[in-house]
């Protein structure tokens, strides 16, 4: 169901830092029940959620942002990036 993995950061004084648990935290559990298209989104750690392979990401990006605005947490001149993560080639052994 979170087959993609992202990072979420933020710019701050020309920087960019991982988005704290607590934001993506805050984000994921209101939209669990006000946005169903953002159901599938988990937060795991700082700058880290997994993500369902529904999850528009530009969509994310824009009800993050416009969110974390509203929460306090992202200043107005700071933006946030979402990136999705290079899956590792699965490799397979022989014995």
């Amino acid at each position: 169901m979170f087959a993609r993995k992202i990072r979420v950061e933020y710019e701050a004084n020309g920087r960019a830092l991982p988005c704290p648990l607590k934001w993506l935290d805050s984000f994921s559990m209101r939209n669990f029940t006000n946005a169903s298209v953002f159901d599938d989104t988990l937060p795991v750690a700082d700058g880290q959620m997994e993500i369902g392979s529904g999850v528009p990401l530009d969509q994310l990006q824009a009800a993050m942002e416009d969110w974390l605005r509203r929460k306090g947490y992202l200043p107005r001149e700071s933006h946030l990036s979402l990136a999705e993560s290079e899956r590792p080639e699965q490799t397979t052994s022989h014995i």
